[in-house]
């Protein structure tokens, strides 16, 4: 049996103001009606072939990841959530820890949550044929058939092909990202193919290449698994063994040292979607070359991406740009500067700018909410409860709340303490106070969404200013 292995650790910075570190690019609809995590996990969801997926997560991500494979209808084995990111080699040792704690003789395929594949079928076909080396101790890498001089991957040098696995070649070497002479030649020369970034192997041979080249990764991944524990549908990994582990990637601890090397050459239409450039060349164009998303208007336009999830944007007169709005930024970029996207996140946050790590609309486990107008002594908020969702019940130490109904019907708890609650339903378009200190819940006991305007007032009106008495959700 194979067991997907689904790495949703990353922060997103090259996609920003997109991709956020809150809400990264393997969250969002890039390229269809689907998350690009959605994507990965409908990609190897044939129970013919694979196992229900892990999933390893940020801490922080743990409810959106659970909520978009909810929405799919898959179901992972585990969601095991990492205290911070550490990199794909201890993810990597997590996945064979789990995967040989299930079957010994099973295969792991660790796939990024955040690529795209335009032909599914034939990364299933290349798995196919993976699966023989990898079941005799290969550690098999998927290499894609380059169509063009890219800098931006890293590349495998093709060696001889196995007799035992047809499809299957050795690894001669492992190259860093190419400048675009050094690309050209190797375009030209063939026999090298880009590094994916995803692999097959025996979780046991996975863990023993692990041991042997990075111990330190192995020993505190082994402790981070073994003292793990359960909290709701999730697994929390020890967070201070976990953290001994050094961050390096998969190919830099292991598959550049390992003589189990291997690879398959396949061409699914991959693209890591790393950069704006990278989009552009995943989307659609028009007859000027320009991919263009969401309410906008381009006249006179050539060889741009441009992108709107918020106001209209029009662009006249401009040639090879990125221009990319959401409702609180917008990103105007020189097109062969998109690499470079990182540096500008790198000034935001210098500036402890909110912009840097998070969108005006902030997802919850119940549901979300946006933060429509903020002044002195007030805030306007729209939040929105799914279906069955249920806030925490709580209160506030500096501020008052009024609510307006606006779609579905809410459930309101509230009173001046704990042992004095009442709850009442309330239509759309009804209101009620939540006075300075009472404690309080929404809740949506529908099966149709509920949304709420919420007005606050007071003298703090930061996020942490909230007690806790009771949450289904098990947050602090």
């Amino acid at each position: 049996m194979i067991y997907p292995v689904i790495l949703s650790g990353g922060a997103g910075t090259r996609l920003w103001p997109l991709s956020r570190a809150q809400y990264p690019k393997q969250f969002l609809a890039l390229l269809g009606d689907h998350s690009m995590l959605q994507t990965t996990a409908l990609r190897v969801n044939d129970s013919a072939i694979f196992a229900p997926p892990i999933v390893i997560a940020n801490a922080e991500h743990r409810f959106m990841v659970a909520e978009q494979l909810r929405a799919v209808g898959i179901e992972a084995t585990t969601i095991a959530l990492e205290p911070e990111g550490r990199n794909s080699a201890p993810a990597a040792a997590v996945a064979a820890a789990l995967v040989r704690g299930a079957d010994s003789d099973g295969l792991v395929l660790l796939l990024a949550a955040d690529h795209a594949m335009r032909d599914p079928a034939a990364f299933v076909d290349a798995i196919r044929r993976a699966t023989p080396a990898a079941e005799t101790g290969s550690l098999v890498t998927f290499g894609i058939r380059p169509d063009r001089p890219e800098t931006g991957y890293g590349y495998i040098r093709v060696g001889v092909e196995r007799i035992d696995a047809p499809g299957v070649h050795a690894v001669t070497r492992f190259v860093e990202k190419p400048d675009t002479a050094t690309a050209t030649a190797y375009l030209a020369e063939g026999g090298y193919v880009w590094n994916s970034g995803n692999f097959l192997a025996r979780a046991d041979i996975l863990a023993i290449e692990i041991a042997r080249h990075a111990p330190e990764i192995a020993t505190a991944v082994e402790a981070a698994v073994a003292n793990a524990r359960a909290d709701l549908d999730f697994l929390r990994l020890d967070a201070e063994a976990f953290t001994r582990a050094p961050s390096i990637s998969f190919d830099y601890a292991v598959m550049e040292k390992t003589d189990r090397a291997a690879v398959v050459s396949c061409d699914p239409r991959w693209s890591d979607v790393g950069s704006f450039a990278a989009l552009r060349d995943v989307t659609p164009l028009d007859d000027a070359g320009n991919a263009l998303t969401g309410d906008v208007i381009a006249l006179d336009t050539r060889d741009s991406l441009v992108r709107s999830s918020g106001p209209l944007v029009t662009t006249l007169g401009v040639e090879r740009l990125v221009v990319v709005a959401t409702a609180d930024a917008v990103l105007v970029a020189a097109a062969d500067r998109a690499q470079d996207v990182k540096i500008v996140v790198d000034r935001l946050k210098q500036d402890n700018r909110p912009e840097a790590t998070s969108h005006p609309e902030v997802h919850r486990p119940w549901g979300s909410y946006r933060t429509l107008d903020r002044g002195t002594g007030f805030q306007l908020k729209h939040i929105r409860v799914k279906p069955g969702g249920r806030l925490s019940l709580q209160s506030h130490t500096h501020r008052a709340e009024h609510w307006v109904v606006i779609e579905g019907i809410a459930r309101v708890t509230r009173g001046p303490d704990v042992d004095h609650l009442e709850t009442v339903d309330l239509d759309k378009n009804r209101s009620i106070d939540i006075p300075l200190g009472w404690v309080h819940r929404l809740e949506n006991p529908t099966d149709a969404p509920v949304a709420i305007v919420e007005v606050q007032s007071g003298g703090y009106l930061e996020e942490d200013d909230i007690t806790r008495y009771d949450d289904v959700y098990g947050r602090d």
